[in-house]
């Protein structure tokens, strides 16, 4: 009888065995576009609260996924996909069946269907640091493939930290002015992305119904009661919006998702 292979003897990594539960692997698709409420999981993947908060429990358990109270309303709470940690989990994976099977680099971004650059506007309340952080992200990222703005509900003057943050990232968003959802309401979006849990309930519809992504980071401003205090705050918001950009910009740049939009 010829000999197994240590290597091949002991079983798919666990990460397989966690992701192939089909309500689990629901919960991860829908995740890895979007920060949600346990409701809004149940109602997409047509399963009752308990069995969600299950199976949310188990990829929480795994690190996969993680928690965060809603600065809306405290009583609501959003999950989130670490994509960096599945990233690595799927590559570790592929590499444990074949060296060939490791992921490849993502596409390039391309003409909509509009034959135009994407484009992408974020939000959130102020427009003084989150979203203004992220547009300058994803221009930095795209390479000028991708068109991004960004605005807020209530517009107020650009964070000193924000513009010390980006620089830190290599770059320059000092200049850069705070401008109301109003002034691009006429213009059309692929993609809006809200970073913020209160703009997410006041947003209004936008032209053409962009696919509305959310993603529920907290107001780096608020942290401490001056800018020396917060500006930790800045740099981790910051860290966090470059890892996000980065799979925003996959997701921009899959065929599928173009025809979706």
């Amino acid at each position: 009888m010829t000999a197994i292979p240590a290597g091949l003897s002991a079983g798919p990594p666990g990460f397989v065995r966690l992701a192939a539960h089909p309500v689990r692997w629901r919960l991860l698709r829908e995740l890895g576009r979007s920060d949600r409420q346990v409701r809004e999981l149940c109602a997409l993947v047509g399963r009752p609260q308990s069995l969600v908060s299950y199976h949310l429990g188990r990829l929480r358990g795994d690190g996969l996924v993680s928690m965060r109270r809603s600065a809306a309303d405290g009583r609501d709470a959003y999950y989130r996909l670490d994509l960096a940690h599945c990233a690595a989990l799927l590559s570790a994976a592929g590499g444990a069946l074949h060296p060939g099977l490791r992921p490849a680099p993502p596409p390039t971004p391309t003409a909509g269907a509009r034959g135009a650059r994407p484009r992408v506007l974020f939000l959130c309340t102020g427009n003084s640091a989150r979203s203004q952080m992220a547009e300058a992200l994803l221009e930095h990222r795209a390479g000028g493939a991708v068109e991004a703005r960004s605005a807020g509900s209530r517009p107020k003057p650009l964070h000193p930290n924000a513009v010390r943050a980006m620089r830190e990232h290599g770059i320059d968003i000092a200049g850069r002015r705070s401008k109301p959802i109003a002034e691009l309401a006429d213009q059309r979006f692929d993609h809006v992305v809200s970073l913020c849990d209160r703009v997410r309930e006041v947003c209004p519809e936008l032209l053409g119904r962009p696919a509305a992504i959310h993603w529920s980071i907290p107001d780096p401003a608020r942290t401490g009661d001056t800018d020396a205090a917060t500006y930790p705050a800045f740099q981790r918001t910051a860290d966090e919006l470059a890892v996000r950009i980065t799979f925003l910009h996959a997701l921009i740049a899959d065929p599928e998702e173009a025809t979706r939009s």
